[in-house]
């Protein structure tokens, strides 16, 4: 390896420290300042305030609001804004495909001169055309993917809509050894379709919606380099 390149190599490496140097005590600022237990006990709480709808006022002089009628005679199934159901989740999707190609043609033409008027010899025309010519093709694919994916979460109704369909979101943060993971759950579920102890699976929810994401030593293992790592794997040609 040139000295250029040994010298460009070595910028690389100051400028990565460098910038590891800088941003470290801001990142160990962030996680010192979020891992007080009152400041994470206040910012679950003001979360927990925005997402609350409020419920409808009573009427004045009235001993009932909108959402009491009944209430004797009610079970405890989701059926208004902010109440609760649990979420079976359970998604298993498979797809595979497979794929295969066979083809060959195959040409053969020949042509001669027999015979001329008089006595022409036609021995050195011949053969007039001669031609050969064949092609073969064959192909072969193969796809397969398959995704699974189970738990249980407690959702809340955040809306009725106009034809008595609930929509329900779920939440989970998850904490663990240095690994942070989101989940979230949305979907529309029919009142009838959830069960007698307040749950309903996923397969009867519509337009759902399953978002999970991580961050953490799991997901910067498996994240791709950045470019200046890129670069610098290049140079040195791993």
């Amino acid at each position: 390896m040139s000295g250029k390149a040994l010298q460009f190599i070595r910028r690389l490496v100051w400028v990565e420290v460098l910038i590891a140097t800088i941003l470290t005590p801001a990142a160990f600022a962030r996680s010192k300042k979020a891992s007080s237990p009152a400041q994470l006990r206040t910012d679950y709480i003001a979360r927990l305030q925005e997402q609350e709808i409020p419920k409808p006022e009573r009427t004045v002089g009235s001993l009932w609001s909108p959402g009491d009628i009944g209430e004797l005679s009610a079970d405890y199934k989701a059926r208004k804004v902010n109440d609760t159901v649990v979420i079976l989740v359970a998604v298993q999707t498979t797809a595979a495909q497979t794929g295969d190609v066979n083809s060959a043609r195959a040409f053969q033409t020949s042509s001669a001169i027999t015979g001329l008027a008089g006595e022409i010899n036609t021995k050195g025309l011949n053969p007039l055309l001669n031609a050969n010519s064949s092609t073969t093709l064959k192909g072969a694919g193969a796809t397969d993917s398959s995704t699974t994916f189970q738990t249980s979460m407690t959702a809340q109704v955040i809306a009725v809509l106009p034809s008595g369909n609930l929509v329900v979101e779920a939440q989970r943060k998850i904490f663990m050894n240095n690994q942070h993971e989101d989940v979230t759950i949305r979907g529309v579920v029919r009142p009838n379709d959830i069960g007698p102890n307040n749950t309903v699976p996923s397969a009867a929810l519509s337009n759902l919606e399953i978002e999970m994401k991580g961050k953490g030593i799991i997901a910067d293992s498996t994240r791709p380099p950045n470019r200046l790592t890129r670069a610098l794997l290049w140079l040195v040609g791993f």
